[in-house]
């Protein structure tokens, strides 16, 4: 309430008149001695510590790009050997006015929508993910990864006999060109080498639709199968 006074002692009317302490006491729950009290009273011991520590957390937030929430401030701060329990931590960020508490993950995607009905697709892998040569297995897999301005959808496919990722697509949004894109990067790739090819991927991917279908008939040598189960 202090403050609330403080910042609106000086305000005047419309007819030009000042607000005063004692009129706006007289309409708030305290008394004007309560008032002036508080203003010449000495800072509390935990006054003193909070106000230091306020500084701290602003120093660790803006340090971390201002994306830390409370649990990675209060870490960071006893990693430098500032002795201070979590709640404080907490209790001051929801004070302090630009101090967000994290970033928002309240958003989940979902990647790989689930498939209603039997799937006519073959099982071509039946869960063996061993090859004996390049370009005998591809692994599709689509997901997403955050970032400082966002999450970014991510499409890739590994051949299995080396791990390398052999195609690749990022994007801001979900959609069949981004699995097909990469699909059609890794046959750029290694088009000289594809005889005898399976394509595999999750049930119910993006990566199965029709556009990639057209890609893996428009290289005649690749054959797409589907996740187990």
């Amino acid at each position: 309430m202090s403050a609330f006074i403080n910042e609106h002692r000086n305000r005047t009317t419309a007819d030009g008149l000042k607000w005063g302490v004692e009129p706006i006491c007289a309409v708030l729950p305290i008394a004007p001695s309560t008032y002036y009290a508080a203003k010449t009273r000495t800072p509390s011991r935990r006054d003193v510590r909070d106000a230091w520590l306020t500084g701290e957390i602003r120093r660790v937030h803006a340090a971390n790009y201002g994306v830390y929430g409370a649990p990675k401030v209060w870490r960071q701060l006893n990693r430098e050997g500032i002795s201070v329990a979590r709640c404080s931590v907490e209790r001051l960020m929801r004070q302090e006015e630009g101090l967000r508490r994290g970033v928002v993950r309240g958003y989940k995607s979902i990647t790989t929508p689930a498939v209603k009905g039997p799937d006519s697709r073959p099982d071509l892998v039946d869960r063996d993910f061993s090859a004996t040569r390049p370009n005998q297995l591809w692994v599709a897999d689509l997901t997403y990864v955050r970032t400082m301005s966002g999450f970014v959808y991510v499409a890739l496919l590994i051949d299995m006999f080396s791990r390398t990722i052999v195609g690749w697509q990022v994007s801001r949004s979900l959609h069949a060109d981004l699995a097909l894109d990469a699909f059609e990067q890794a046959i750029w790739r290694r088009d000289e080498r594809l005889e005898g090819l399976v394509h595999h991927s999750d049930r119910g991917s993006p990566v199965h639709r029709d556009p990639l279908r057209r890609a893996a008939r428009r290289s005649r040598r690749c054959r797409l199968g589907r996740h187990y189960g």
